[in-house]
């Protein structure tokens, strides 16, 4: 659950009060395209026109959310985010997602946002959910390559930090991914959800470089075995990328905005 008691100490904070914003993008208007609202002016557009919104008090963020229905997602091209194309040695990234899960029919893994095209040996980084390459289900995952293609020896890339906790169903969460270069995190509603082996996730080499042809930025879909699929569905109040990983302290308070804005407000 979505809670930060320990809230009254934080300040109010926004995005873009953290260095390093590449984009942020909050879902509270109903419609087929979504400008960020802090960060480069990059649009995500809906594949199968306009999705509504819904007003939910419990809601991070605006108190609405975008209903994402399975089997829709929305997309960027790649030569209209270059910002968003974060690969090479140097390449480190931090993706935060305030969201409602809910269960899937294709109960495969979800996939969140990022620039991960697996058809096209595309693969730079994308955060997830109920990643089963650890025979593990439900966790947040921060999928990694710096090849492209799977993790050599593997089938599929097997790279990246994988959580400890489930992420409920039906209760707001707040899931991020970060990389700084050589090792890969993934975070639960503000906190390190470690995990032996899996969480800090050593990979060094950097990211893969996908090149004028390589993966467009997508939001709840990915191109995968050729279509796209893996679907997310639920509600999604905002997404933020940033061009560099985050401390701990970033992250928890990144993932407690709308909390810090209703303490100061009361």
């Amino acid at each position: 659950m979505l809670e930060h008691p320990e809230n009254s100490f934080l300040m109010s904070r926004q995005a873009d009060d953290f260095p390093g914003l590449v984009a942020y993008w909050e879902f509270n208007q109903a419609g087929s395209s979504w400008t960020a609202v802090q960060g480069e002016p990059y649009t995500l557009t809906a594949s199968e026109g306009p999705l509504e919104v819904s007003t939910d008090s419990n809601a991070p963020l605006s108190g609405s959310a975008l209903v994402i229905p399975e089997g829709t997602w929305l997309t960027c091209p790649r030569a209209e985010c270059p910002e968003l194309d974060i690969h090479g040695e140097n390449g480190q990234l931090t993706v935060v997602a305030w969201l409602r899960r809910e269960a899937t029919q294709h109960g495969g893994c979800e996939f969140i946002a990022g620039q991960w095209n697996e058809s096209e040996l595309g693969r730079q980084y994308g955060l997830f959910l109920n990643i089963s390459v650890w025979r593990q289900h439900h966790q947040v995952t921060g999928h990694l390559s710096n090849v492209g293609g799977p993790t050599p020896g593997y089938k599929y890339c097997i790279d990246g930090p994988v959580g400890q906790s489930l992420v409920p169903c039906n209760e707001w969460s707040v899931v991020a991914m970060s990389y700084d270069g050589s090792q890969g995190y993934a975070w639960l509603n503000g906190l390190l959800d470690a995990r032996p082996g899996l969480n800090p996730y050593s990979m060094a080499g950097g990211l893969h470089d996908g090149g004028a042809t390589g993966s467009d930025f997508t939001v709840a879909g990915v191109d995968r075995s050729g279509c796209m699929g893996n679907f997310f569905k639920g509600q999604l109040a905002g997404l933020a990328v940033y061009r560099r990983a985050f401390t701990p302290a970033e992250m928890y308070a990144v993932s407690s905005m709308d909390a810090c804005r209703n303490s100061v407000s009361d």
